[in-house]
């Protein structure tokens, strides 16, 4: 790669992070907004269940249609 080929993508990656900085300013802001209505928390175990075993019984209900609903041949599989 050529110097100027590494300039450019020298000033692309910093004017992206650059960015990326500015608009993640306002998720880090400590004043509330006004109407702002949180509601309560999750405890630990509904976190574990809403973003971990929500999720991987979806993917095995999936897992198991796929497998129930297979119509392929299963000689082609021996082979």
């Amino acid at each position: 790669m050529d110097k100027k080929n590494a300039l450019r993508a020298g000033a692309v990656t910093a004017g992206t992070a650059l960015m990326m900085l500015l608009m993640t300013s306002p998720a880090l802001a400590l004043t509330r907004d006004d109407g702002d209505d949180p509601g309560p928390g999750l405890s630990i175990g509904e976190t574990v269940g809403l973003y971990v075993v929500t999720p991987l019984v979806i993917f095995l209900v999936i897992l198991g249609l796929v497998m129930v609903l297979d119509k392929s041949d299963k000689k082609q599989k021996q082979a």
